[in-house]
């Protein structure tokens, strides 16, 4: 139950003591305290470098630079002209900028609550009384009847006043709700850097996967081009009467099933481009990337120390800032196991007659009301339960979000350090593999091995090539995952203050 105490009455017609406030509520708002713990980052374990680091090396390390436009370090045009289109246009992260500037209303919302509020009222009524329908008296001595009809009456009331209401906030209540609101801003700001590095990423990696397309097709062509070349070899031969109809058979079936493969190659090719063009918020059929086959150039990526992730990723900002907005949350409800004070105060005119308000008396009030809630049934308990475990909840996905942060960095660096190494055998492989093909190719038109030989050789060539295409296709998305990981060019420095936060320009009201 709630108990309420009225601290002065309602009077009207009084000196201006009802402009007083009370010294020692006012006292009490002025100095006011906020219950509930200080937010406090909880501890996590955070590694002195990293452990795939080890035997990997740059040629000119920088590892302190700020990457800012991540997509540079490519050297990329096309990709360079493509990336800054995801701010633009990409409505995911339209939709997260968004929910931050919602963030930002429900700041001003709830810090109204801190101020008073004030109430503008007018009201006007008419009374009618009618008079009866009236009645026959007769005269005394006389026989002659009167008739008496009833009194009517008309009474017009007008009324003009301002009233206002104040909550003191005395225990942070609001405060605390306030703190929740940046912290849970900051939340939405990092949450949309975060959109942007993932879809810029997506972007990059969708980008070297469409290139990798245009090799592989390239490749294909040149494959095709080698094999008819082979089959004209085959068919003079055949025409000399040296090898048999099945030889020429077997030549014309590998050129055709290469020719397959090239065409099947335009499937994917598209869907990187459709992939590309709605990353950027436009049309796929609006949008088309000249071929362009994938380059050799690996770029050089800086790599910080461990700590300096935890400000370069923006999602573990995010759950970073989740955590003082949790923490906030507890001191909210802490807050409700004390009383609410509140001041209230009325001024105003009240008139009668047909002139109304001209003639009209003063009206005024003040007063203050200290609600205490004396019995819940565990309501409150279990509110201030509620809100540790959601703070437990948030430290547990912030260490988890850290951990996860450090694994991608590890992965992308194994990656890189691994596919350097199987570069270098797989370009090997195709070099030994084209001497093979050469040398068969020379005997066979010498009539001494067989075609099959040939055969053999032109496909092991062809794999030894794909799969290093495949290896360098790798390289640069793991490059592009590396980045991602390592967060892009971003910094928490980007993030708004909390100064800034609670210090926003005043909405201008909608009429």
């Amino acid at each position: 139950m709630n108990t309420s105490i009225p601290l002065m009455p309602i009077f009207a017609r009084q000196p201006k003591a009802w402009t007083v406030v009370p010294a020692a509520i006012l006292g009490a708002a002025l100095t006011g305290c906020t219950v509930g713990p200080d937010y406090a980052p909880p501890p996590t374990p955070v590694p002195a470098t990293y452990k795939e680091l080890k035997g990997w090396r740059r040629a000119a390390p920088n590892d302190e630079s700020d990457r800012g436009l991540w997509w540079l370090v490519f050297k990329d045009p096309k990709l360079n002209a493509f990336e800054p289109q995801v701010e633009l246009s990409n409505k995911t992260v339209a939709a997260a900028e968004a929910a931050y500037r919602q963030s930002l209303a429900i700041i001003q919302k709830d810090q109204a609550g801190l101020f008073p509020t004030l109430a503008f009222n007018y009201n006007a009524t008419g009374s009618y009384t009618g008079g009866s329908s009236g009645s026959f008296t007769t005269i005394p001595g006389t026989s002659v009847a009167v008739s008496t009809g009833g009194v009517s009456s008309t009474l017009a009331v007008s009324t003009l006043s301002t009233n206002a209401s104040w909550d003191l906030d005395l225990w942070g209540k609001i405060r605390r709700q306030v703190e929740s609101d940046v912290a849970a801003a900051q939340v939405s700001a990092a949450d949309l850097a975060n959109a942007k590095l993932s879809a810029q990423g997506l972007l990059a990696t969708a980008y070297y996967n469409l290139r990798a397309a245009d090799a592989l097709q390239a490749l294909l062509d040149q494959t095709v081009m080698a094999y008819k070349k082979t089959l004209k070899i085959t068919e003079h031969q055949h025409d000399a009467g040296t090898v048999s109809g099945a030889d020429v058979a077997t030549a014309e079936a590998q050129v055709l099933a290469v020719e397959s493969a090239a065409i099947n190659v335009g499937v994917m090719r598209a869907q990187f481009e459709h992939a590309i063009a709605v990353l950027m918020g436009k049309p796929p059929a609006d949008f088309s990337i000249p071929a362009s086959p994938l380059g050799h150039q690996i770029p050089d990526i800086p790599v910080s120390v461990p700590s300096a992730l935890l400000e370069r990723r923006p999602d573990i900002a995010a759950a970073e800032r989740t955590l003082q907005q949790q923490n906030a949350l507890i001191g909210a409800a802490i807050a409700l196991y004390y009383p609410d004070v509140n001041l209230s105060g009325l001024f105003g005119f009240s008139g009668t007659g047909a002139l109304a308000l001209a003639f009209a008396n003063e009206l005024g009030s003040v007063g203050a009301n200290v609600a205490q809630t004396a019995f819940d049934a565990g309501s409150r308990d279990a509110q201030v339960e509620a809100a540790l475990a959601a703070y437990q909840q948030s430290v547990a996905t912030y260490q988890q979000t850290v951990l996860t942060a450090f694994q991608q960095v590890e992965d992308q660096l194994a990656a890189i350090r691994v596919l350097a190494r199987q570069q270098k055998v797989a370009d090997r492989a195709v070099k030994v593999a084209q001497r093979e093909l050469n040398l068969y190719l020379d005997q066979y038109e010498a009539g001494t091995v067989a075609f099959t030989a040939v055969v053999v050789a032109q496909t092991n060539l062809l794999a030894a090539e794909e799969a290093t295409l495949q290896v360098r296709q790798n390289r640069f998305l793991a490059g592009v995952a590396l980045i991602e990981a390592l967060g892009g060019g971003w910094n928490t420095e980007l993030l708004p203050s909390r100064a800034t936060l609670e210090h926003l320009k005043p909405l201008i009201p909608r009429l």
